[in-house]
């Protein structure tokens, strides 16, 4: 991991009113200009450990620090300008245009001497830009399909300019290509322009592919971080997710590739062409044509 981190956690409890821990002592240091994925069960903490990374929820116990500093004790503007979140489900103002969303993310930059100009105009149509939502500008956000919607929010995000980017579920609603879109741009942001992102997704394959450094958490505890040809194994996504797979390289990519063992997937593929029950039945058919032999 590198060896400096603009934004860690130390010995982090964290809980929402009346409830007890989702997240018990973690310890975390995001490593700086690398894509970190977080990843494990429903309900394991990964978008509560994202909104304390955020400054959304406040710690029972331990510390979210930014640039040395507690998150906390910093002006929520301040952090603003450092730090930007697309949370998962993000809602808009009823009748607000897609180009306005996407100006909201210039927000935290304006100041007294400072207001709206062309720095800002750029910022806007650049974020539109890369997430292909130029077309739908002048467009009501809450008439667009859920793909849509998710683009602009992701274009917001992009609009605030900030130094490390924090995405829950960034691909939610998204078709295929879609989902390779996005997280194609934010590859690209990261390697061209040296963003931290950290990101919650639920496509372990996907996390695979386009993850610096995979967290997989279980029951609010890290089970193993590092890059995925380390720590993405079968005995891991067995731990993680009570999954029996099996791990071979990715064709492409050649990061992991978990493939789920089911039992029915097992029984069905018996007996088709290339399926493990026609292997077994080759193999028998190819030594007894070798004992005539």
């Amino acid at each position: 991991m590198n060896s400096t981190s603009r934004l860690n956690t130390e010995s982090l409890d964290l809980a929402y009113p009346g409830t007890d821990l989702i997240v018990s002592d973690l310890s975390l240091r995001v490593a700086d200009g690398r894509i970190t994925v977080l990843c494990g069960p429903n309900a394991c903490g990964k978008s509560t450990l994202l909104r304390a990374l955020a400054r959304l929820l406040k710690p029972r116990r331990g510390a979210v620090r930014l640039d040395g500093q507690e998150i906390a004790a910093l002006p929520t503007k301040e952090v603003a300008t450092r730090l930007g979140l697309l949370p998962q489900s993000p809602s808009a103002p009823e009748g607000i245009t897609v180009e306005d969303l996407v100006a909201r993310g210039r927000f935290p930059h304006q100041r007294l001497l400072r207001q709206w100009g062309e720095e800002d105009e750029n910022a806007v149509e650049s974020a539109l830009g890369m997430t292909h939502t130029q077309a739908l500008r002048d467009r009501p956000v809450d008439e667009l399909s859920g793909g849509q919607r998710q683009r602009v929010w992701i274009a917001m995000a992009l609009a605030q300019e900030t130094d490390i980017l924090l995405l829950d579920e960034p691909t939610t609603y998204l078709d295929l290509a879609h989902r390779v879109d996005v997280l194609e741009l934010l590859a690209e942001l990261n390697e061209s322009r040296s963003r931290t992102i950290v990101m919650v997704l639920h496509e372990l394959n996907e996390a695979c592919r386009y993850a610096h450094r995979i967290v997989a958490m279980r029951e609010g505890r890290v089970e193993a971080e590092g890059p995925p040809s380390e720590v993405v194994t079968a005995d891991l996504v067995r731990t993680v997710f009570d999954l029996d797979t099996v791990v071979i390289p990715d064709p492409v990519a050649s990061t992991p590739l978990v493939i789920p063992e089911g039992g029915r997937l097992r029984r069905n593929t018996r007996g088709r062409p290339g399926g493990s029950g026609a292997g077994v039945d080759a193999d028998r058919a190819a030594r007894q044509a070798s004992t005539e032999r």
